[in-house]
């Protein structure tokens, strides 16, 4: 009787049902694992986005022939 009660759960649910279920079944096992990969792929994205701008490339890149003191503009 008692896997009787889950086996026919299962048979009457729609096939979006059982689908969405199964989604959220992978993601509470895999939460570690997307929460890890979302971290880095946000922090490449930041540093990328600093990177790319001018006045953030300066601070990283050294130009030759410049001073040190004429980087900083203030």
């Amino acid at each position: 009787m008692a896997g009787r009660v889950g086996g026919s759960r299962s048979r009457n649910e729609s096939g979006l049902i059982r689908a969405v279920n199964s989604v959220f079944r992978f993601v509470k096992f895999a939460e570690f694992e997307i929460f890890f990969i979302l971290f880095f792929l946000i922090a490449f994205v930041i540093f990328k986005d600093l990177t790319s701008r001018p006045e953030y490339n300066q601070i990283l890149v050294r130009k030759p022939g410049r001073d040190f003191r004429d980087m900083w503009p203030y």
